[in-house]
């Protein structure tokens, strides 16, 4: 298929808040070095106003992505680092006793930041899980009977890492779709390995600088409502719905893969291929979704969506693999 032309944004043709996020984006570029998918998937996620999960080996910037992007924000950041240890109250904070009045009062915990980076997630039991899957679904989170309102903007950045199992707890399927995207990650080229020892040497000492452009709350709440508003014709909005049910009844375009698939995506994997499309789209600079936007993300928001049988793993079947051959499958509308 032929990549559509992209057309540049204006300031005309998009607000200021555009002009804002790319060049947030592109500072972001010259800091996280060979993880340009990285980069692009966390806006998507942020435009989205969805969560992110994060799988790569130690050392390729996933923690340092996130504390970039928070000094572009006019948002606060907290890193939780996930132990088999972890309590809920850890996360969503408690009720402290204090003798002077004789109340309780509630002190709030690490989730009322707006970027959350849970480090290691899947290294923290069921209860801590499902603390979280509350904060993540429901953007508010329940102490001592009471219900508190999380800050918005709320995004979730979990990492996993691949090499070590010993000591993890699966995540649920109910948590991983609430999962925006699942993306993973590599080792950068050896050129790009070169600059990053070069950009290491030149920072040693300085840490984490704060972003030339800072977005407020107001410009990334419009640049939202732009995204949401994008236009994608009627033809498209088909083929991002045939692909979502092709993983449901993938037989009727490749044979085998009836036998592989146990579960396709859920509704909640339609809303997010439209939403991340359509950021997809804007951060392109195209004033319009099409199919190539559906397909750029759809290996992302399907691959934690879909389930394979046991004689498809012993098969070395992947859900990567069906949904490239679905994407290979279904037609264009």
């Amino acid at each position: 298929m032929k990549e559509p032309a992209v057309h540049v944004a204006t300031e005309s043709a998009f607000s200021a808040n555009a002009q804002a996020i790319y060049g947030l984006r592109d500072h972001l570029q010259t800091r996280i070095l060979g993880q340009a998918e990285l980069v692009d998937r966390l806006l998507i996620a942020l435009l989205a106003d969805g969560h992110l999960l994060v799988e790569g080996a130690p050392g390729l910037a996933k923690t340092t992505a996130i504390k970039e992007l928070a000094t572009g924000l006019e948002a606060d950041f907290q890193r939780l680092q996930f132990t088999p240890d972890l309590l809920p109250g850890d996360l969503t904070g408690t009720e402290v006793f204090r003798p002077q009045s004789g109340e309780f009062h509630f002190q709030p915990g690490p989730l009322f930041h707006n970027l959350i980076l849970a480090d290691e997630i899947n290294r923290a039991p069921a209860k801590v899980q499902s603390a979280l899957l509350e904060a993540m679904a429901e953007r508010q989170i329940t102490v001592g009977g009471k219900t508190y309102t999380l800050a918005d903007p709320f995004l979730v950045m979990a990492t996993q890492n691949p090499i070590e199992q010993e000591g993890t707890y699966p995540l649920p399927e109910a948590q991983l779709d609430r999962f925006l995207m699942y993306v993973r990650i590599g080792y950068p080229s050896a050129g790009t390995e070169r600059a990053i020892v070069e950009l290491a040497r030149r920072n040693e000492g300085r840490g984490i600088e704060r972003a030339p452009v800072q977005i407020t709350r107001a410009q990334l709440f419009a640049a939202r409502e732009e995204v949401r508003r994008l236009h994608m014709a009627a033809a498209v909005e088909e083929y991002l719905i045939q692909l979502v049910l092709a993983t449901r009844s993938p037989g009727a375009y490749v044979s085998e893969l009836e036998r592989w698939v146990t579960f396709g995506a859920s509704p909640r994997a339609t809303i997010a291929l439209d939403r991340c499309a359509r950021a997809h789209a804007w951060l392109r600079g195209s004033d319009y979704v099409s199919p190539a936007d559906v397909q750029a993300v759809a290996p992302d928001v399907l691959r934690h969506r879909v389930l394979v049988s046991y004689e498809a793993e012993a098969e070395g079947v992947t859900p990567d693999h069906v949904v490239s051959t679905l994407l290979a499958q279904v037609p264009v509308a």
